[in-house]
């Protein structure tokens, strides 16, 4: 694994998100933690995924939420403040089923448009996985849990309930593809 793409995005993340959202930071390092134990599933991809999970709330530090929706936010500034790797802009993104959300903000468009969903569903089913199986204060849950702790969150009604109520199929599916990978591997 290639590490400097790793610990600059540690960096990026800690100056963003440490003192203003410290649960947010937690929550980061939690699923780089979970994606750093993927390194061997992924091959040639681990260190683009530590990023990801690493970077992938970064835009609700509060001087970065423009609109408002965190993964619009946080892949413009890292497109354009960082010129960060376009297949990391892409996913930090379109995690966790962005483009559902976006369309419950009327962003669909606009972040398809600039941010199109990548190729390798490997690659973003893990960040799916790892972002989904940990808490916000950073451990590790049941994907049932994390989705019980969002709706109890925001509440079934509110935009982001919405949201997770249409995007629970697609995440249950993409955690359960990862959980396969990973009872796949030689021990």
């Amino acid at each position: 694994m290639n590490k400097a793409m790793a610990e600059w995005a540690s960096a990026v993340a800690e100056g963003e998100l440490s003192e203003s959202l410290p649960r947010r930071w937690a929550h980061s390092q939690g699923v780089a933690r979970c994606a750093a134990a993927l390194t061997d599933l992924l091959g040639d991809d681990a260190d683009l995924l530590v990023s990801a999970a690493m970077l992938h709330d970064v835009g609700y530090a509060p001087r970065l939420a423009v609109t408002g929706f965190h993964p619009l936010d946080g892949a413009r500034f890292l497109r354009d403040v960082h010129a960060a790797d376009e297949r990391l802009v892409r996913l930090v993104a379109n995690h966790s089923m962005a483009l559902l959300e976006a369309e419950e903000r009327g962003l669909h468009s606009a972040l398809e448009a600039e941010f199109p969903l990548l190729d390798n569903h490997r690659l973003v089913d893990a960040l799916v996985y790892c972002d989904m199986t940990t808490t916000p204060d950073g451990e590790r849950t049941s994907v049932e849990g994390r989705l019980a702790e969002i709706r109890d969150r925001y509440g079934a009604a509110s935009l982001v309930g919405r949201f997770i109520r249409r995007a629970e199929p697609d995440i249950l599916a993409a955690v359960g593809r990862g959980e396969s990978a990973l009872a796949a591997q030689p021990r």
